[in-house]
């Protein structure tokens, strides 16, 4: 059977692939048009699957809010182009529609063959790497945010008041965390060994400054002890000094908007989302 141009052409406007993955498709197909655009599937999800150990250090982070729930979706590929490319972008929100739609919290398989058919034309390794979903309690707000990369994101919960000030407040509490990615929310989720760790670095330190070798013992431990206590409150987020507010701290803040609103707020759930980790 003769293979036309209008054949190739209309082979690939159905299935994305190259014009000649295409023809060449529907000579090995004797021009059956279904079977060519089958054969093509096929090749990309072996194209897909001779990729799968490749890195994926690309992507792209998605959070939407609706109601009381906020979801976050990170996709991975493998290179910025991809990341960048208005049908990956597509297949973001149509998880992000999904999630909301039939109430999934964990990654599905449903969800995860949304990037199937891009996936097999593109040749590229890429896949749904998380998926969350945070419930905004009664009274309370969510912050959310994403960096002009999309490869770090922030959502915050504030609890205590709906005013529009929590609101704003929320929000630039998510850009906080874009801006300085705390390593820890609050000393309490600061492990031992990493303080211990820290102590040791800091000793060490001391006991080579010259400064320091007539000190008594207790002036050594109270120097000591407030090199910890101020790396701590570099490395937590409720004790950093505010993005917008460089003279008070996060917690103190957060006192702040609540004394302007007339309310008694606290910080709920907080995540930093950073691609790849």
């Amino acid at each position: 059977m003769a293979i036309t141009a209008a054949m190739v052409k209309d082979l690939r406007e159905q299935t994305g692939a190259g014009m000649m993955d295409c023809k060449k498709a529907l000579v090995d197909t004797n021009g059956d048009f279904d079977a060519a655009a089958k054969l093509l599937k096929e090749k990309g999800l072996a194209a897909v699957a001779k990729r799968a150990e490749r890195a994926t250090s690309e992507g792209r982070i998605f959070i939407r809010q609706n109601g009381n729930k906020v979801a976050v979706v990170e996709l991975v590929c493998e290179t910025d182009f991809v990341a960048k490319n208005q049908e990956f972008i597509a297949c973001g929100e149509k998880i992000l529609d999904e999630i909301f739609e039939k109430g999934y919290t964990t990654i599905e398989k449903e969800l995860s063959d949304t990037l199937l058919d891009f996936a097999t034309r593109t040749r590229e390794n890429m896949s749904l790497a998380k998926i969350k979903v945070i419930d905004v309690p009664e009274n309370s707000v969510a912050g959310i945010y994403i960096h002009t990369d999309f490869k770090t994101a922030a959502v915050t919960i504030v609890k205590g008041s709906t005013d529009d000030k929590v609101k704003e407040f929320a929000r630039d509490c998510c850009m906080h965390l874009a801006a300085f990615t705390p390593s820890y929310i609050k000393q309490e989720d600061v492990p031992q060994s990493y303080i211990d760790e820290q102590k040791d670095i800091f000793k060490a330190q001391m006991d080579q400054d010259p400064k320091m070798a007539s000190k008594p013992q207790n002036v050594k431990d109270g120097i000591l002890q407030g090199k910890i206590n101020k790396h701590l409150a570099e490395i937590c987020f409720v004790d950093q000094m505010f993005v917008k507010d460089d003279k008070k701290s996060v917690t103190e803040k957060l006192a702040e908007v609540g004394k302007d609103v007339g309310a008694k707020l606290e910080f709920g759930e907080i995540d930093l989302l950073l691609l790849g980790k």
